[in-house]
């Protein structure tokens, strides 16, 4: 009894400090400023399903593909398990579901057995890419300090998790052969795939008594492992085990090359355009005008802040990025981690002191220097390598866009070139009437 009670303070009290920071994440999100993806929705079905839950573009580097996929399905059929520990927790029950269902049910654990040595064997493959192996992508300055601890947090976990859920059933299984067990007083085998054999030889030569409160610790350590993992979740790149899923089904499905337009560079366009048009029709009712670009993460739409809580730190962006592979300053992964960081140190400042609020920072300058947003060549090799269709590109151009339309900042580099547009229609110091004078020259 005391224990069905311990074990439902702590599921109540769990999920709900996990609901109160998802409501954080969301007020955090929306941050950002509105935007409209409700278009081509069996499109959208269709890369959610290829994107997130077939983790096509993970296949692209086949090595980590196959250990990132015995860990996903691992984690997606594991959960499973969770309702019969769940139901046994409130009731005081043990393996509830055993007797009902038979050999479905030895079955369906096997399954679970076999994801887990799967999952046990990935994760020691990410510890020893990571920490052993050192791979470049890991060894990026943006990577270290907590961002190489969170992941290496995660991976332990996972190995105390199966550590937990093969003690729990190989004690299990040594109490069933004793004919001690919880769930059968009668002498046999639950006949599971790996503790049918794990039972007897690691843990057959226990007493009854050592058996039971082994079984007890992997039981419980299971749970309390879940149950810190689910509220590790909001404050680790592991979060994007939830985001991914909404993250690709709001994808950008236009063609990778083209670029927004802004809303209110847009409107003046048009009342120039057309003499008749009303010039306060296009202005905002009340407020301060739009900005051009983006300074700040209330500057991004609501998408660009998702894609920083999806982002898994994975590298890939930045090792295919012409800019940072050259030793230039900019990494599309720090881009989404800066973004991240300012959203939950803004949200966090506005919750405490109004909606209203402002620190006197900003994404662009102290978080994300000039100089790494103009490193950037805009040729979208991280966005096509995110396996969860993350788009650094889209913020990168923002915040370009506010240094030139509002700070006038421009590179001396660039400076000439768009003279040279804005008096002659190109690029070249000559104007259009001479463009063709090449075809005549000897």
């Amino acid at each position: 009894m005391i224990a069905s009670i311990i074990f439902s303070v702590l599921l109540i009290g769990g999920f709900g400090w996990f609901t109160v920071n998802i409501l954080k994440i969301r007020s955090n999100i929306l941050l950002g400023r509105e935007l409209n993806r409700n278009d081509k929705p069996k499109e959208r079905w269709k890369t959610m399903a290829l994107v997130a839950l077939g983790q096509k573009k993970m296949f692209a580097r086949p090595i980590p593909a196959l250990l990132h996929l015995g860990i996903y399905v691992a984690f997606v059929i594991t959960q499973v398990e969770l309702i019969e520990i769940i139901t046994d927790g409130i009731t005081g029950s043990h393996r509830i579901f055993m007797s009902s269902l038979g050999g479905f049910y030895t079955f369906v654990i096997s399954i679970i057995e076999i994801l887990s040595v799967a999952a046990l064997i990935a994760t020691i493959g990410f510890l020893s890419r990571r920490n052993i192996l050192k791979l470049a992508r890991f060894q990026k300055p943006e990577m270290k300090g907590f961002p190489t601890f969170d992941a290496n947090m995660i991976l332990c976990m996972e190995l105390l998790l199966v550590t937990c859920i093969f003690t729990m059933n190989g004690a299990d299984e040594a109490l069933y052969l004793k004919g001690a067990s919880h769930a059968s007083h009668e002498a046999g085998s639950f006949g599971f795939a790996i503790s049918s054999w794990v039972g007897p030889h690691l843990f057959g030569g226990f007493s009854v008594e050592t058996l039971h409160i082994l079984e007890r610790i992997g039981w419980w350590g299971h749970w309390l492992m879940v149950l810190a993992f689910l509220n590790y979740l909001p404050y680790s790149k592991h979060f994007h085990i939830l985001l991914a899923f909404p993250n690709t089904y709001y994808s950008n499905l236009e063609k990778k090359g083209k670029f927004t337009n802004m809303e209110s560079v847009t409107n003046e366009v048009k009342l120039m355009l057309d003499p008749n048009a009303d010039p306060f029709a296009a202005a905002p009712a009340e407020g301060a005008p739009q900005r051009f670009g983006a300074k700040d993460v209330t500057d991004l739409t609501w998408k660009n802040l998702m894609d920083a809580y999806t982002c898994t730190e994975c590298g890939r962006c930045t090792s295919s990025c012409p800019a940072n592979i050259t030793g230039k300053k900019l990494s599309p992964r720090k881009i989404m981690m800066d973004t991240r960081d300012r959203m939950v140190e803004l949200g966090e400042a506005r919750r405490k002191n109004g909606k209203d609020f402002e620190d006197g920072k900003s994404l662009l300058g102290d978080y994300i220097s000039e100089e790494e947003v103009w490193a950037c060549t805009s040729c979208n090799a991280c966005v096509q390598e995110c396996p969860v269709n993350i788009d650094p590109l889209s913020i990168i151009v923002d915040l370009r866009r506010y240094l030139v339309m509002e700070e006038s900042k421009v590179p001396v580099e660039l400076t000439g070139m768009l003279t040279n547009i804005e008096n002659n229609g190109a690029p070249w110091q000559f104007s259009q009437a001479d463009r063709g004078n090449w075809i005549h020259e000897d």
